[in-house]
């Protein structure tokens, strides 16, 4: 496979934007603009390709790179090793840290073993990182929204463990104590649903009416633009399909979206072989989407598969127009061989 990019590549089928007006008759599938890769993903990915490329193989990674089976799969047959826990990994090997981040503990045990390090994490994580840290350090009690167990959220609450108190959704709020109601600021992981945030950021405001909040947002802007999107697509869609991983939260995320917009029914595959034909019983239009770690490949294996049960006819929704990249993990400009080398004979 070639190098999987942020820019989804056209499909065949696929037309310009189309007009709404459509015969009901008529099957149809919208397919959302944006989807797919977010440049965080992106960077990722690429990062571990140029690392096999510049190192050889094998290349260490800890934890999924990113949360998709199919890129999981093709750059194991490439030559990355992914692990759980970072004394999988041999002494004097290169390892890379995942886009969703982690804590400083694991940097440290990354030294102790003397490996040489990638970090790939995705730079919108890292602005959440170091919020975690100034306000820990401004001895403010920190209110991270989130997911338990995430990986995200594992790594950002390792910055400033005596500071952080997770908060998994609205109803979490009632069981939320502070230290200080004057000093209270809330952080959130990047991948959720941006209206459950608020409501759950609301929820805190009136508990807490000092409630300081983040200088920007949280949540990635990828993440409130596949959002977005899915909701356009609801509103016209009898069938929602997002293309994602189960354990993706933002592929999670964009179901539960299109199903609160309106959407009859709304469903998460991996492949175009996990769709059940039942799902398509009386649905004229189906709207299609993906994930912020899914490749366009996998969306364009959706779209022959709705083609040939007569959904040919597929027009572009779009709302927004996405063009922020990410460069590369500095670490990959150095000899990295060389360091893991250098260390291991230490």
């Amino acid at each position: 496979m070639g190098r999987m990019t942020a820019t989804p590549s056209p499909s065949p089928a696929t037309a310009a934007s189309g007009d709404a007006s459509r015969s009901s008759g008529d099957r149809r599938v919208l397919l959302a603009a944006p989807r797919g890769y977010c440049a965080g993903v992106d960077r990722a990915v690429i990062a571990v390709e140029k690392a096999l490329e510049q190192y050889g193989a094998p290349i260490y990674v800890r934890h999924e790179i990113v949360h998709n089976k199919y890129v999981v799969q093709t750059l194991e047959k490439k030559g990355a090793i992914f692990v759980d826990v970072t004394a999988e990994v041999p002494e004097g090997s290169i390892v890379m840290f995942s886009a969703h981040g982690v804590a400083p503990t694991v940097h440290a045990e990354a030294a102790e073993r003397k490996l040489a390090t990638i970090d790939a994490t995705c730079p919108l994580v890292t602005k959440v990182h170091k919020e975690a840290v100034r306000y820990a350090k401004e001895d403010y009690d920190i209110l991270l929204i989130g997911h338990e167990g995430h990986e995200e959220v594992i790594g950002t609450s390792g910055e400033a463990p005596d500071h952080i108190t997770l908060v998994d959704g609205p109803d979490d709020v009632a069981n939320v104590e502070v230290r200080d109601e004057s000093k209270v600021v809330w952080l959130s992981q990047t991948t959720l649903s941006v209206d459950e945030t608020m409501e759950t950021v609301g929820a805190l405001k009136n508990k807490f009416p000092n409630l300081l909040s983040p200088p920007s947002d949280d949540i990635c802007y990828a993440t409130q633009n596949r959002q977005v999107a899915v909701k356009k697509l609801a509103e016209d869609a009898d069938l929602v399909i997002v293309v994602g991983s189960k354990n993706s939260s933002n592929s999670i995320r964009m179901v539960e979206v299109a199903l609160d917009a309106g959407a009859p029914a709304a469903h998460l595959v991996d492949f175009a072989s996990e769709i059940d034909e039942a799902w398509l019983e009386g649905v004229t239009t189906v709207g299609l989407t993906s994930g912020a770690s899914v490749p366009d490949v996998l969306v364009d294996g959706v779209l022959e598969w709705l083609g040939e049960r007569g959904y040919a006819d597929v027009e572009t929704v779009k709302t927004a127009d996405e063009s922020i990249t990410f460069s590369l993990p500095k670490e990959l400009r150095r000899d990295l061989r060389a360091e893991a080398a250098a260390l291991s004979a230490e």
